[in-house]
């Protein structure tokens, strides 16, 4: 099972990545980059013409998406927003572009073309209240309790390990925060073949949770006021969806607090590039310095 589940993997990677190759040999054409279109129901069409008009010509072109999670994450001023499985940056320029100077808009992707290419963008975009982060939407590089919304554009549905990503998603959230995401969900009528029979995994349909399986895995992880909004159909008794839920205020976020086995100083992964604060208030600086255990480098 591990293996298989490597080698979905694999290939959705495979598939992104040549994706973002297509897209960045396009920008260097007399006319542009073309979209990497699958059908109506997927990519940049689903994005209302001012929000393409003002973004570089790569970004919209690779995206690959199932809905537009920005037009219904209710972003606000100074908020924080994680985009999950962020691509060429399509949704975390325009969600940088919502939050303002005072926000700030992080992108998680496995990829290396696509975070290349989200970068780039951001560079023609101008936005410097953006970051990309290399890593995987089960294991996300960022600590506990510091994002205010999580957004994703059918992305989850690709993952091999759906549990791990709501915990995932849960755990980085402050108690309050939400998710507003956009993907790919099946009827509870149809069985996991069913739903292999109307689309391969890599094109988001095989991978699929039907209604009762994605709310029940948002309750397993902890979230409340869940709420799944079909929007179009994308094969026969698959619909894009809309997703909301809430990390409750109340969360007991005790265990969070507490260093891991392999923390140090107050720090986890200590010492290494994805070294973060124990406390989420505090820098890996700042916590290294108020423990007094003299591991500062």
């Amino acid at each position: 099972m591990r293996e298989q589940s490597s080698d979905l993997r694999e290939t959705v990677r495979q598939r992104y990545a040549a994706a973002a190759v297509k897209v960045t040999e396009g920008g260097a054409a007399c006319c542009g980059p073309q979209p990497v279109e699958v059908d109506e129901n997927f990519g940049s069409t689903l994005y209302a013409a001012d929000e393409r008009d003002a973004l570089p010509a790569e970004a919209v072109a690779a995206s690959l998406g199932c809905g537009n999670p920005t037009a219904v994450a209710e972003l606000r001023e100074g908020e924080r927003v994680l985009d999950l499985g962020s691509g060429g940056g399509i949704d975390v320029l325009l969600s940088a572009r919502r939050v303002g100077p005072t926000g700030k808009a992080y992108g998680v992707d496995m990829t290396d073309e696509m975070l290349a290419l989200a970068l780039a963008n951001a560079e023609k975009a101008g936005a410097t209240n953006v970051e990309f982060l290399k890593g995987t939407i089960e294991s996300i590089p960022l600590p506990a309790n510091t994002i205010d919304v999580v957004i994703s554009n059918c992305v989850i549905t690709l993952s091999v390990d759906k549990p791990a990503v709501f915990a995932e998603t849960f755990r980085v959230l402050k108690p309050g925060g939400r998710i507003g995401v956009s993907d790919v969900v099946a009827d509870d009528s149809l069985s996991p073949d069913q739903r292999a029979e109307r689309g391969d995994y890599v094109g988001c349909i095989a991978g699929a949770l039907s209604f009762a399986e994605y709310r029940a895995g948002l309750e397993a992880a902890g979230f409340t006021d869940i709420e799944i909004t079909p929007t179009h159909t994308v094969a026969d008794g698959m619909h894009s969806a809309i997703v909301r839920a809430t990390k409750p205020v109340t969360t007991d976020t005790s265990s969070e607090a507490e260093e891991s086995p392999d923390a140090c100083c107050g720090v986890n992964a200590c010492c290494t590039p994805a070294e973060a604060a124990v406390d989420p208030v505090q820098t890996a600086t700042e916590a290294k310095a108020a423990s007094g255990c003299g591991c500062t480098s």
